[in-house]
């Protein structure tokens, strides 16, 4: 560094995503987790909204392991954009269902559960021919299932290993490296499909 060129530091560089609605969401279901139940909550979401989710997910592994929530599911609606990672490592009993649309990572690290994605009820177009999740969705999933009415992006299903997913079609790279699950792609999927694949199965409708 030049002696005569000023410099810049900070003490802080707080976050974009403050994590509000994740720790809402963890303070409404925290006593229904605990004492096993299900329950049904909604809530709004933004695109600002990253891994919601994996709060939850991390309390019922805390609480009752791989098994995941016994008795009822656990039911968390959304309604809107949702940011990257929406659904992360995504434990058994815990269902997410969003109205709307999600970013990349959707259901990343994925171990059980249920993620669903459907486009708004009011929406005119087409969600076969509409992309309603964003890249590299299921990366590294273990378990659970995820079902897109609409189009994923690239790398859907990468490194998937035990995950059951439905969507109307995907980008490039589709079941890249896939090891194990299942995946059934209702559409086009682009280039690249099941490059290293080793296990699992693919449906595909193209």
């Amino acid at each position: 560094a030049q002696p005569d060129i000023g410099g810049c530091t900070v003490e802080r560089n707080p976050p974009a995503d403050h994590g509000a609605l994740a720790a809402r969401i963890y303070s409404d279901v925290e006593a229904a987790v605990v004492d096993g139940r299900g329950g049904h909550y909604s809530y709004a979401i933004g695109n600002r909204d990253r891994t919601i989710g994996a709060r939850v997910s991390g309390l019922i592994a805390r609480r009752y392991g791989n098994a995941g929530l016994p008795g009822a599911p656990l039911q968390l609606q959304f309604t809107g954009s949702a940011g990257q990672s929406f659904g992360a490592w995504n434990a058994a009993g815990l269902e997410l269902q969003l109205e709307g649309e999600a970013n990349d990572y959707v259901g990343k690290g994925m171990a059980g559960g249920r993620i669903v994605l459907q486009p708004p009820r009011a929406s005119r177009f087409e969600a076969r021919h509409t992309v309603i999740a964003g890249n590299t969705c299921l990366y590294g999933a273990t378990g659970g299932e995820f079902y897109a009415a609409g189009v994923a992006g690239e790398r859907f299903a990468v490194r998937n290993s035990g995950a059951t997913a439905v969507v109307e079609g995907s980008g490039d790279h589709c079941c890249e490296y896939m090891t194990g699950g299942v995946v059934a792609v209702l559409g086009r999927t682009g280039l690249n499909f099941g490059a290293g694949l080793t296990g699992g199965f693919a449906y595909v409708l193209d």
